[in-house]
């Protein structure tokens, strides 16, 4: 047992110093505010997307498209959700 703690606690140290990314700050802001993008196109698209198709690919471009609909057509959380997205 403490041979196969020890194995996995190795190979872990190893996964996780390789994983590590480096990323300036206005790289992570962006991909925060995709990832935020797209959960709203998901949680809004039948009062805000409904013409669009449900797999639309949202990239960096179209943060600001989906904030502008969500300001448009969407209520208070759409809203508030839309502004977040333009900081």
């Amino acid at each position: 047992m403490p041979n196969v703690r020890s194995y996995l606690a190795t190979i872990g140290r190893k996964g996780g110093i390789k994983s590590r990314r480096h990323l300036d700050p206005e790289d992570a802001r962006r991909m925060v505010s995709v990832r935020e993008a797209r959960r709203a196109f998901r949680k809004f698209h039948t009062s805000c997307f409904w013409s669009y198709r449900r797999d639309l690919p949202i990239g960096v471009n179209d943060v600001v498209w989906v904030a502008e609909q969500l300001m448009k057509h969407g209520n208070r959380e759409a809203w508030r959700i839309g502004t977040a997205l333009c900081r």
